[in-house]
C-alpha cells in the first residue's frame, strides 16, 4: 500500500497559541543524542551522560487530546496542514520545499508545499535551509503529494500513525493501584568477563577504554508461576523506562478488564557502558549497525540472569522463553536503534520492538570500519539511502516507534543525517510500505524522550505490541 510521508509543522501555535521548545527537550549536540542514563562503576573514567528524558510534572486530571492533524487540499500559507495535491511521478521521485524537484529521477508532483516557514512541510521546515530537501519517496519509490493525517490517539488497539498532545496526562494504568508486586533482582556484569563488550575496544576514545561494570535488574511480575518458561522485554540505557514497565505488570498482569491485560513477561533492565555518542562504550553498544549488541544480550545477558544466585533461590525452576515471539527489547534514543537492531539482525530471536525517540540516525563510529563499511551513514540507513526496511524481506517484527514534534535535530536539514522527526517518520512509513505491524506515535509540543509521552502512551504501548501473545 503507497503511503506518503508525514509533513510535520509547527502546529502548537494554531492549537495553542504560542509553541516553544519544552523544558524538557534534550539539544542535539552535534553528534550526541545524549540519551545516557547515568554513571556506571568504571575502572578508570566513569561513563558519563544524563538520562535525556528529563520530564516536567505530569499534570493531573483530564486527558490527552489526541487531536488529529489532517488537513486536505493545497495551502502555501499558515494553517496546520500545507499539503500538495497529486504525486510525484517517476522512479525515486521526490519534492523538497518551494516545488523542487528532489534529486532523484522523476517529476516533482504538482502541487507541492510551497514557502519555508512553518506551513512548508517536512521538506521546508525540518530543512532549516533554502535548499530544496527532498523526502524520498514509498517503497514503489513514488511521492505521494499529499499530507498523511495523524489519527487522534485510540489507546491500545491498532496499527497506524497517531498523535498525542499538546497536554498531557499520565496513564492511570501506570499508577499504583494497591495491586501484589513482584520481586526486584539485581547484580552487576564486569566487562572483564565479556568476549563482546570488553571496553577496551580499539574504535573507543581513549579516554574511554577501560574497564567497567553495569547493572542488570530483573522484575519478575507476581503474577509468574516459578518452572514457566517466561517471556520477556530487554530495557536499555537500565533502569531506562523499568519504573513504568513494572507498574503497567503490576496493574495489567493481573487486570480483571479483558480488553486491558498483559501476559506476564519479565523485564530485564540492562544498563549500557558508559558515555554517549561516537568514541564512547554506549555508542559502540547501540549506535552500531550489526549483531554484535543482540549476541551480547543473547550469550552474556540472559545467561547471566539465569544463573543469579538470588533470582534462583527466589523461583528455583525459573526459566525464560526460547520462542521469539515472546521475547522483545524497549529503548528510547540510542537505546532505540539498540532495541530494532537486536530484532533487525536477529529475528530468530527478538519480535517485538518498543522505541521512544528512536536514533536512527547517522551516528556510528566512523572508526568502525567494517560496520561503516557495510552501512557508511548507520541507522540512518535503515530507512534512507540504503534503504534496509524496504530492501529487505519483511521480518516477523511488531515495532512501535515515536518521534516527538521537537526532537532532536528537527529543524536540521537532511544532509546532515540528523534529525530525530525524519528520521523516524521515515522508518514508520518503511515499515507500513512492507505490511509490518507497527505503530506511530507523535507527541506535540514535546522534545526528546520526552518523560510526559512515554506517562501517557506507555501502557497502551505494551498492550499493543504484545498483542496475540498468550496471557497465561
Amino acid at each position: 500500500m503507497a503511503r506518503s510521508y508525514h509533513r510535520i509543522f509547527l502546529v502548537c501555535s494554531v492549537l495553542s497559541g504560542a509553541c516553544s521548545t519544552p523544558s524538557n527537550s534534550s539539544s542535539d549536540n552535534g553528534k550526541s543524542d545524549a540519551g545516557g542514563n547515568g554513571p556506571n562503576t568504571a575502572s578508570g573514567s566513569g561513563g558519563a551522560g544524563g538520562n535525556a528524558s528529563g520530564g516536567s510534572a505530569t499534570s493531573s486530571g483530564g486527558t490527552s487530546s489526541g487531536t488529529a492533524l489532517g488537513s486536505s487540499g493545497g495551502s502555501s500559507g499558515g494553517g496546520i496542514g500545507a499539503a500538495s495535491s497529486g504525486a510525484g511521478a517517476g522512479n525515486g521521485s521526490g519534492v523538497g520545499s518551494s516545488g523542487a524537484t528532489s534529486s532523484s529521477s522523476g517529476a516533482a508532483s504538482s502541487g507541492a508545499d510551497s514557502g519555508g516557514g512553518p506551513s512548508g512541510g517536512l521538506d521546508a521546515a525540518a530543512s532549516g535551509d533554502s535548499a530544496a530537501t527532498a523526502i524520498r519517496g514509498d517503497a514503489a519509490g513514488s511521492m505521494l503529494g499529499t499530507d498523511a493525517a495523524l489519527a487522534a490517539y485510540p489507546g491500545a488497539v491498532g496499527d497506524g500513525d497517531y498523535m498525542v498532545g499538546p497536554t498531557y496526562t499520565k496513564s492511570p494504568d501506570l499508577m499504583a493501584k494497591g495491586m501484589p508486586a513482584g520481586k526486584t533482582f539485581q547484580f552487576t556484569m564486569n566487562s572483564a568477563s565479556s568476549m563482546i563488550f570488553t571496553g577496551m575496544d580499539a574504535t573507543l576514545l581513549a579516554a574511554n577504554q577501560h574497564s567497567f561494570t553495569r547493572s542488570v535488574t530483573v522484575y519478575v511480575p507476581a503474577k509468574y508461576k516459578d518452572g514457566t518458561a517466561a517471556p520477556f522485554m530487554v530495557i536499555q540505557d537500565g533502569p531506562g523506562q523499568l519504573s513504568n514497565v513494572q507498574i503497567a505488570l503490576d496493574n495489567l498482569t493481573q487486570s480483571t478488564d479483558p480488553t486491558r491485560q498483559l501476559p506476564t513477561f519479565v523485564a530485564i533492565a540492562v544498563q549500557n557502558g558508559g558515555g554517549d555518542s561516537i568514541g564512547s562504550e554506549r555508542g559502540l553498544e547501540y549506535d552500531t549497525v550489526s549483531d554484535r549488541y543482540a549476541r551480547f544480550v543473547e550469550t552474556e545477558v540472559l545467561p547471566a540472569v539465569l544463573s543469579n544466585a538470588a533470582l534462583k533461590a527466589a523461583f528455583p525452576n525459573f526459566a525464560l522463553t526460547t520462542d521469539p515471539e515472546g521475547r522483545g527489547a524497549v529503548g528510547c534514543s540510542s537505546g532505540s536503534a539498540a532495541a530494532l537492531t537486536m530484532g533487525w539482525f536477529h529475528p530468530e530471536w527478538f519480535h517485538r520492538i518498543v522505541t521512544y525517540s528512536g536514533t536512527f540516525v547517522d551516528q556510528q563510529n566512523p572508526a568502525q570500519t567494517a560496520d561503516q563499511a557495510l552501512y557508511p551513514l548507520g541507522a540512518w540507513d535503515y530507512h534512507s539511502d540504503l534503504a534496509l526496511i524496504v530492501n529487505t524481506a519483511p521480518k516477523p517484527l511488531h515495532v512501535f516507534v515515536n518521534a516527538n514534534e521537537m526532537d532532536n535535530g528537527y529543524n536540521t536539514p537532511e544532509s546532515m543525517h540528523h534529525n530525530w522527526l525524519m528520521a523516524n517518520l521515515r522508518t514508520a512509513a518503511e515499515l507500513q510500505s512492507q505490511g509490518y505491524h507497527y505503530r506511530f506515535v507523535e507527541g506535540l509540543g514535546a522534545g526528546h524522550c520526552d518523560q510526559r509521552v512515554q506517562d501517557l502512551t506507555m501502557a497502551d504501548t505494551l498492550l499493543w505490541v504484545w498483542q496475540g501473545y498468550p496471557l497465561n
